[in-house]
């Protein structure tokens, strides 16, 4: 593993393969780590990473305020995460990338598709999350948070972080920080001297921010009806990764391929050749 800092934040990554260079954006929510592609799922079912790294140069990192990675108590948007990645690719030198994103790592993948497209080759988004479903949790679990440090205080969330070191999706009473507050301790005694009217309200924006709409978030429909990217859209079937929020995205992006095939036929062997067949294609 090698780190790098961007935008004064430390980034945990990994390049595993060699080829056309592929920036993935993690699946696994407020956890998402390069772990997860080989750990959490349906990418331990069908194994991305093994398959895929056998003809690309695989670009795998914690995302922000994930895993080993770093953080900054800010309302963290979309674009923040596109920061990283970007950043991470000026890092290793490279103009251009395929993007691949799962779960919620396909919000980040579409806002980079808007913001940068002439740094984009294609795109796959694998299981976008997304849905009225998605959008109760996710407030529910930021709702969470701030209830617990309204009656507790911000001193109890690095406690209960430090007792039993769960990330924000594992247990949404220590917060979106709770990767960072568990591996660094500079930023934990920072965190606590926060004013915790303040740390409130940009908790609530940030929350805001992350689920919008009842339907995939990342980016505005108008931006992304306007690209001339290829896509591959693969659609989850669950509370978290609404097959509607899958749709939608394909509806949005003008080059889109939309693979229609239940989740019960996502297996390993199914899956792996369509994802790369799609690289190629888009690499010309």
């Amino acid at each position: 593993m090698a780190t790098a800092i961007i935008d004064g934040i430390s980034t945990r990554y990994e390049v595993i393969g060699t080829g056309e260079p592929l920036l993935m954006y993690a699946p696994g929510g407020f956890d998402a780590t390069i772990e997860k592609w080989t750990t959490q799922g349906v990418y331990a079912k069908i194994k991305p990473l093994e398959h895929l790294s056998k003809q690309f140069s695989c670009i795998v990192f914690d995302r922000r305020e994930c895993g080993l990675s770093g953080g900054r108590v800010e309302r963290v948007t979309f674009a923040d995460y596109v920061r990283q990645g970007v950043g991470l690719l000026d890092h290793l030198k490279i103009d251009r990338a395929h993007l691949m994103g799962g779960c919620m790592g396909c919000c980040p993948v579409a806002a980079f598709g808007v913001m940068h497209p002439e740094r984009v080759k294609s795109m796959i988004l694998f299981w976008p999350v997304g849905g009225a479903k998605y959008r109760l949790s996710s407030a529910q679990r930021f709702a969470e948070h701030l209830g617990f440090v309204q009656q507790n205080g911000l001193d109890a969330v690095v406690a209960l972080v430090a007792k039993d070191g769960k990330p924000f999706n594992a247990d949404p009473r220590g917060g979106p920080w709770a990767s960072v507050l568990k591996h660094d301790a500079r930023f934990a005694a920072d965190y606590v001297k926060q004013d915790a009217e303040r740390y409130r309200t940009l908790v609530a924006g940030f929350a805001r921010t992350m689920c919008d709409r009842d339907t995939a978030p990342g980016a505005e429909p108008e931006d992304m009806l306007r690209l001339d990217i290829p896509a591959l859209v693969v659609p989850g079937n669950d509370t978290s990764h609404a097959t509607s929020a899958a749709w939608y995205l394909h509806e949005c992006l003008p080059k889109s391929e939309f693979w229609n095939v239940p989740v019960s036929a996502q297996t390993e062997a199914a899956a792996n050749p369509v994802l790369i067949e799609f690289l190629q294609k888009a690499s010309g």
